[in-house]
Protein backbone atom coordinates (compact mmCIF):
# COMPACT_ATOMS: atom_id res chain seq x y z
CA UNK A 1 0.00 0.00 0.00
CA UNK A 2 1.36 3.42 -0.95
CA UNK A 3 1.87 6.14 1.60
CA UNK A 4 -0.62 8.88 2.43
CA UNK A 5 -1.25 12.17 0.70
CA UNK A 6 -3.55 13.48 3.47
CA UNK A 7 -3.75 12.66 7.19
CA UNK A 8 -7.05 13.03 9.04
CA UNK A 9 -7.04 12.35 12.77
CA UNK A 10 -9.61 11.30 15.32
CA UNK A 11 -9.27 13.36 18.51
CA UNK A 12 -10.11 11.72 21.86
CA UNK A 13 -7.90 8.75 22.71
CA UNK A 14 -6.01 9.18 19.43
CA UNK A 15 -4.34 12.59 19.88
CA UNK A 16 -5.55 13.64 23.34
CA UNK A 17 -6.74 12.28 26.66
CA UNK A 18 -9.67 14.32 27.95
CA UNK A 19 -11.59 11.48 29.56
CA UNK A 20 -11.62 12.86 33.11
CA UNK A 21 -13.68 15.84 31.99
CA UNK A 22 -15.93 13.76 29.75
CA UNK A 23 -16.63 11.30 32.58
CA UNK A 24 -17.36 14.11 35.03
CA UNK A 25 -19.84 15.73 32.64
CA UNK A 26 -21.55 12.41 31.92
CA UNK A 27 -21.77 11.58 35.61
CA UNK A 28 -23.38 14.95 36.33
CA UNK A 29 -26.06 14.01 33.81
CA UNK A 30 -26.37 10.50 35.23
CA UNK A 31 -26.80 11.87 38.75
CA UNK A 32 -29.63 14.12 37.56
CA UNK A 33 -31.36 11.12 35.99
CA UNK A 34 -30.71 8.55 38.73
CA UNK A 35 -28.33 6.54 36.52
CA UNK A 36 -25.27 4.84 38.07
CA UNK A 37 -21.99 6.66 37.49
CA UNK A 38 -19.29 5.43 35.13
CA UNK A 39 -15.60 5.35 35.97
CA UNK A 40 -13.20 7.11 33.64
CA UNK A 41 -12.20 3.76 32.17
CA UNK A 42 -15.83 2.77 31.63
CA UNK A 43 -16.38 6.09 29.89
CA UNK A 44 -13.38 5.48 27.63
CA UNK A 45 -14.74 2.04 26.74
CA UNK A 46 -18.36 3.09 26.16
CA UNK A 47 -18.31 6.52 24.52
CA UNK A 48 -18.22 6.25 20.73
CA UNK A 49 -21.04 8.05 18.92
CA UNK A 50 -21.74 11.76 19.01
CA UNK A 51 -24.05 13.21 21.64
CA UNK A 52 -26.79 13.94 19.12
CA UNK A 53 -26.71 10.29 18.03
CA UNK A 54 -26.57 8.72 21.51
CA UNK A 55 -28.40 10.94 24.03
CA UNK A 56 -31.91 10.50 22.56
CA UNK A 57 -31.61 6.75 23.08
CA UNK A 58 -30.15 7.17 26.55
CA UNK A 59 -32.50 9.83 27.92
CA UNK A 60 -35.55 9.77 25.67
CA UNK A 61 -37.65 12.93 25.75
CA UNK A 62 -35.30 14.43 28.35
CA UNK A 63 -32.26 14.24 26.12
CA UNK A 64 -32.05 17.96 25.32
CA UNK A 65 -31.96 18.89 29.02
CA UNK A 66 -29.34 16.17 29.50
CA UNK A 67 -27.35 17.63 26.60
CA UNK A 68 -27.43 21.12 28.07
CA UNK A 69 -26.23 19.89 31.47
CA UNK A 70 -23.48 17.81 29.90
CA UNK A 71 -22.14 20.75 27.91
CA UNK A 72 -22.39 23.09 30.90
CA UNK A 73 -20.29 20.82 33.11
CA UNK A 74 -17.86 19.99 30.30
CA UNK A 75 -17.28 23.67 29.55
CA UNK A 76 -16.20 24.27 33.14
CA UNK A 77 -13.28 21.85 33.07
CA UNK A 78 -12.45 20.22 29.74
CA UNK A 79 -9.38 22.37 29.07
CA UNK A 80 -8.02 21.80 32.58
CA UNK A 81 -7.82 18.03 32.12
CA UNK A 82 -6.71 17.91 28.47
CA UNK A 83 -3.42 16.11 27.80
CA UNK A 84 -1.74 14.92 24.58
CA UNK A 85 -1.62 11.16 24.17
CA UNK A 86 1.88 9.63 24.36
CA UNK A 87 3.66 10.18 21.07
CA UNK A 88 0.91 12.40 19.65
CA UNK A 89 3.04 15.50 19.28
CA UNK A 90 5.78 13.48 17.60
CA UNK A 91 3.26 11.93 15.20
CA UNK A 92 1.83 15.34 14.30
CA UNK A 93 5.30 16.74 13.73
CA UNK A 94 6.20 13.78 11.52
CA UNK A 95 2.91 14.23 9.67
CA UNK A 96 3.59 17.88 8.93
CA UNK A 97 4.89 16.89 5.48
CA UNK A 98 1.27 16.26 4.49
CA UNK A 99 -1.97 18.25 4.84
CA UNK A 100 -3.60 17.34 8.17
CA UNK A 101 -7.04 17.68 9.70
CA UNK A 102 -9.15 16.47 12.61
CA UNK A 103 -12.52 14.72 12.43
CA UNK A 104 -14.10 13.98 15.80
CA UNK A 105 -17.41 13.12 17.41
CA UNK A 106 -16.73 15.78 20.04
CA UNK A 107 -18.93 18.84 19.52
CA UNK A 108 -17.25 21.22 17.12
CA UNK A 109 -16.99 24.23 19.44
CA UNK A 110 -15.38 22.15 22.21
CA UNK A 111 -13.07 20.42 19.74
CA UNK A 112 -11.79 23.68 18.27
CA UNK A 113 -11.29 25.16 21.75
CA UNK A 114 -9.15 22.15 22.67
CA UNK A 115 -7.12 22.35 19.47
CA UNK A 116 -6.43 26.04 20.16
CA UNK A 117 -5.65 25.39 23.84
CA UNK A 118 -2.87 22.97 22.90
CA UNK A 119 -1.47 25.39 20.31
CA UNK A 120 -2.13 22.91 17.53
CA UNK A 121 -4.44 24.99 15.33
CA UNK A 122 -1.63 25.82 12.83
CA UNK A 123 -1.16 22.10 12.22
CA UNK A 124 -4.66 21.54 10.85
CA UNK A 125 -6.28 22.86 7.70
CA UNK A 126 -9.63 21.48 8.86
CA UNK A 127 -11.16 20.73 12.27
CA UNK A 128 -14.57 19.08 12.01
CA UNK A 129 -16.55 18.05 15.06
CA UNK A 130 -19.96 16.63 15.85
CA UNK A 131 -22.74 18.82 14.54
CA UNK A 132 -20.60 20.49 11.88
CA UNK A 133 -21.61 18.14 9.06
CA UNK A 134 -25.02 16.77 8.16
CA UNK A 135 -24.22 13.59 10.11
CA UNK A 136 -21.52 12.44 12.52
CA UNK A 137 -19.15 9.46 12.43
CA UNK A 138 -19.45 6.67 11.40
CA UNK A 139 -21.17 8.49 8.53
CA UNK A 140 -18.79 9.70 5.82
CA UNK A 141 -20.08 13.30 5.94
CA UNK A 142 -17.58 14.81 8.44
CA UNK A 143 -14.58 13.24 6.69
CA UNK A 144 -15.78 14.55 3.33
CA UNK A 145 -16.32 17.98 4.89
CA UNK A 146 -12.78 18.01 6.27
CA UNK A 147 -11.31 17.21 2.87
CA UNK A 148 -12.86 20.26 1.21
CA UNK A 149 -10.53 22.94 2.66
CA UNK A 150 -7.60 20.59 2.09
CA UNK A 151 -8.45 20.53 -1.61
CA UNK A 152 -8.42 16.73 -1.56
CA UNK A 153 -10.80 14.04 -2.73
CA UNK A 154 -11.63 10.95 -0.71
CA UNK A 155 -9.63 7.87 -1.64
CA UNK A 156 -7.08 5.39 -0.39
CA UNK A 157 -4.39 8.08 -0.29
CA UNK A 158 -6.35 9.73 2.55
CA UNK A 159 -5.52 8.09 5.88
CA UNK A 160 -8.08 8.40 8.63
CA UNK A 161 -6.34 7.58 11.91
CA UNK A 162 -8.28 6.56 15.00
CA UNK A 163 -8.53 4.19 17.94
CA UNK A 164 -11.90 2.43 17.56
CA UNK A 165 -13.95 0.27 15.24
CA UNK A 166 -16.27 3.24 14.68
CA UNK A 167 -13.33 5.23 13.32
CA UNK A 168 -12.45 2.41 10.93
CA UNK A 169 -16.08 2.26 9.76
CA UNK A 170 -16.07 6.02 9.14
CA UNK A 171 -12.89 5.78 7.10
CA UNK A 172 -14.35 3.04 4.91
CA UNK A 173 -17.65 4.85 4.52
CA UNK A 174 -15.68 7.74 3.00
CA UNK A 175 -13.54 5.45 0.82
CA UNK A 176 -10.38 6.25 2.79
CA UNK A 177 -7.69 4.06 4.37
CA UNK A 178 -8.64 3.01 7.90
CA UNK A 179 -5.61 3.30 10.19
CA UNK A 180 -5.75 2.04 13.78
CA UNK A 181 -3.44 3.44 16.44
CA UNK A 182 -3.06 1.27 19.53
CA UNK A 183 -4.50 -2.13 20.38
CA UNK A 184 -8.18 -1.06 20.67
CA UNK A 185 -8.36 -3.09 23.89
CA UNK A 186 -10.99 -0.64 25.14
CA UNK A 187 -13.11 -1.41 22.07
CA UNK A 188 -12.91 -5.15 21.57
CA UNK A 189 -9.43 -5.38 20.11
CA UNK A 190 -7.72 -5.11 16.75
CA UNK A 191 -9.70 -7.85 15.01
CA UNK A 192 -13.00 -6.17 15.84
CA UNK A 193 -11.71 -2.82 14.60
CA UNK A 194 -10.65 -4.39 11.30
CA UNK A 195 -8.17 -1.73 10.18
CA UNK A 196 -6.43 -1.53 6.83
CA UNK A 197 -3.24 -0.52 8.61
CA UNK A 198 -2.29 -0.87 12.26
CA UNK A 199 0.34 0.93 14.30
CA UNK A 200 0.92 -0.26 17.87
CA UNK A 201 1.21 3.31 19.14
CA UNK A 202 1.72 6.90 18.01
CA UNK A 203 5.50 6.64 18.30
CA UNK A 204 5.52 3.76 15.81
CA UNK A 205 3.34 5.83 13.49
CA UNK A 206 5.68 8.81 13.85
CA UNK A 207 8.68 6.63 12.95
CA UNK A 208 6.85 5.32 9.89
CA UNK A 209 5.88 8.80 8.72
CA UNK A 210 9.44 10.04 9.17
CA UNK A 211 10.98 7.21 7.19
CA UNK A 212 8.14 6.14 4.86
CA UNK A 213 9.84 2.72 5.04
CA UNK A 214 8.32 1.35 8.26
CA UNK A 215 7.54 -2.34 7.56
CA UNK A 216 8.47 -3.22 11.11
CA UNK A 217 6.21 -0.55 12.58
CA UNK A 218 3.25 -0.79 10.21
CA UNK A 219 1.24 -3.96 9.91
CA UNK A 220 -0.85 -4.12 6.74
CA UNK A 221 -3.93 -6.14 7.59
CA UNK A 222 -4.68 -9.19 5.44
CA UNK A 223 -7.96 -7.91 4.01
CA UNK A 224 -6.41 -4.75 2.48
Amino acid sequence: MSGPLVLLWDWDNTLVDGWIAIAAALNAVFAAHAVPAWTTEETRARVRGSLRDTFPGMFGGRWEAARDLFYRVLAEQHLDHLRPMPGAEEALAAGSRWPQGVVSNKAGAFLRAEVAHLGWAPRFAAVVGAGDAAADKPHAAPILMALQPLGAAAGRSVWYLGDTALDMRAARAAGCTAVLIGDAAHDGGIARAGPDLHFPDANALAAHLRSRAGPAACIEMPHC
